[in-house]
Order: structure tokens, then C-alpha cells, then sequence
């Protein structure tokens, strides 16, 4: 049965009015709203059931097959909040004296895993920029920077010569909260970094002689503006995954703790006050773990 009945259909169009009405929702968001309802509508037909004679137990199923018809976690728990809301106004207006999905709860959609680069996507993007230029051997010393240390975009394109220190291999960072961190850098960053130092980076300064990577004016460069360089790079690379401003930065974290770092270290230098946050990163690593198990354990059925 795929088909609402006409007492559904006005049930449905009477609390649609009242969410445009009251919430000012969109057509958009209306039709969202119109969809789940009317899903449930349907099924509950099915079950030769009614909206307004709903039981939790048939919320609980109905969500269930949803889930079963492999509907995501998200669309699921989006689908929920429409129901909680239908319900909610049913109950206010008298219609039902008790709210069948005032006690369920919101389904766990967990956090989602950034999206992050292989190591070859990685060279390859390194080696996108014209070094025979000034301002690509400043793009290159920047990717090279960043997916050295994990900084974020605001903290790479705002930093001073003041803040590196090359003898030492370091480079202290002011993060979210005026936070200081020291954050290591590797051979081959601080190869790249020497080299705009002596030869592109006196052709690009201006008035603020501070600014580590200057535009091409002079002044401290937007993280768009970085942004928009990545993505020109990313092209050039041939490199056609999604990407982020912070794609380089989740590919730091991600290739450490495949190559044994501890999470914990990992925490430090991405400048995360709470370890929960760098936990996202611990997903990817444990599949990697799983790869490197099934591909390589006599034992793993492989």
C-alpha cells in the first residue's frame, strides 16, 4: 500500500501548516518533513494501523525496518526528529493523550571520519607547485609546512619568521585559545623552508616583514586564498578526491598513527585540548591494522 489515506493526508498538510507557520521552514524542509511523515503513514497502513493510534512499539519497528532497508544512521535519526516533532504537535493539540516518541531515543550516528589522502596523493601534491617561481616555491615550502605539522590553515597562513626556528627544527604555534605549542619539523620541510627563505621569499615581502608566507601583494595571505591554491594543486596533481581546508592536516595525523605514533603525541601536535577529539583519528588507524592483519596473519583466512 503506497497510498495515504485521506485522513492521513489532512493530518499531514495540518502540521505542515503549522511548522511553515511557526518555524518559518522552507519548501525544501517542508517536503523533507511531508516525506518521513508520510513514510510512516504508509506503514503504518501496512500494519493496518493509524497515525493517531500509534504505539511506541511500532515507532521502534517501523525505525527498525528503516534501518533493515539500509537507510543510514543519519537519514534515520533526521527521519526520527520529523516524528518527534508530528508527535509533539499531535499531543499539543490534543489529538493523542500520550506522545508515542517522546521516549525514544535518537539513534548513535557517531562521529564521521575526515576525509583524508593516501601518502602517494600526498607526494603527488607536494610536487605540483613550480619551484622555478617565486610564488610556487612559496606554495611548496607551505604544503610542505603543514603536512609536516598538522597546522591548521589559520595557523600556517598567520605565522611570523619569528616563530620558526631551524637550528632547533621547530616551529611554535599560537592555536585556539592563544595557545602555544612546539611542533617538530622534519628534514625535508625545513630543506623546502631554507630554500624560500633565500631565494623567493624577499621578492614576495611587503610592508609587514614579519609574515612568514606573504601573497603576492605583500600582505598576509586569506586561508580562501590557500585554499584556492590547494585546490589549483590538486589539479594539477591529478589528485581528484574531495578535499578540505583542512585535508593535509587529517592526512598528519592520519599517516603518523599508521606509521606507530601514539595518540596521545598525536594530540600535542595537532594542539587538541581534549583527547576525544583526536580519537576520530583512531578509527582510521585500526583499519589500517585490520589491512595490515588480513593481508599478512597465516592465520587470517586470506
Amino acid at each position: 500500500m503506497n497510498e495515504l489515506t485521506d485522513d492521513h493526508g489532512r493530518l499531514i498538510d495540518s502540521w505542515l501548516d503549522q511548522q511553515w507557520l511557526e518555524k518559518g521552514l522552507s519548501e525544501h524542509s517542508l517536503e523533507s518533513y511531508r516525506r518521513d511523515i508520510r513514510q510512516l503513514a504508509v506503514w503504518l497502513q501496512g500494519q493496518q494501523g493509524t497515525l493517531l493510534q500509534c504505539e511506541r512499539y511500532q515507532l521502534l519497528e517501523f525505525l527498525a525496518n528503516r534501518h533493515q532497508q539500509g537507510v543510514g544512521a543519519r537519514s534515520v535519526a533526521r527521519q526520527l526528529s520529523a516524528i518527534k516533532s508530528f508527535y509533539r504537535w499531535l499531543k499539543r493539540e490534543g489529538r493523542i493523550e500520550e506522545d508515542p516518541a517522546l521516549l525514544i531515543e535518537r539513534p548513535k550516528t557517531g562521529r564521521p571520519l575526515p576525509k583524508t589522502l593516501t601518502e602517494a596523493d600526498v607526494e603527488a601534491l607536494l610536487a605540483a607547485p613550480d619551484v622555478s617561481t617565486p610564488l610556487g616555491l612559496r606554495d611548496r615550502a607551505m604544503l610542505e609546512l603543514i603536512y609536516a605539522t598538522g597546522l591548521r590553515v589559520t595557523e600556517l597562513v598567520t605565522l611570523t619568521q619569528s616563530q620558526i626556528n631551524p637550528r632547533q627544527g621547530l616551529v611554535r604555534v599560537i592555536g585556539k585559545g592563544d595557545k602555544e605549542r612546539l611542533v617538530p619539523l622534519g628534514e625535508e620541510s625545513l630543506h623546502w623552508l631554507a630554500r624560500y627563505l633565500r631565494e623567493a621569499r624577499p621578492l614576495l615581502l611587503g610592508d609587514n616583514q614579519e609574515l612568514l608566507f606573504p601573497s603576492r601583494r605583500g600582505t598576509c595571505m586569506t586561508r580562501q586564498t590557500f585554499w584556492h591554491r590547494i585546490k589549483q594543486m590538486a589539479m594539477v596533481a591529478g589528485v581528484e578526491k574531495k578535499l578540505s581546508p583542512h585535508t593535509l592536516r587529517h592526512a598528519f595525523a592520519t599517516h603518523l598513527l599508521n606509521h606507530g605514533a601514539d595518540l596521545r603525541v598525536v594530540q600535542l601536535l595537532l594542539g587538541h585540548s581534549d583527547l576525544s577529539t583526536t580519537q576520530i583519528y583512531t578509527h582510521v588507524a585500526q583499519q589500517r591494522l585490520q589491512d595490515l592483519y588480513q593481508k599478512h596473519h597465516p592465520r587470517s583466512g586470506t
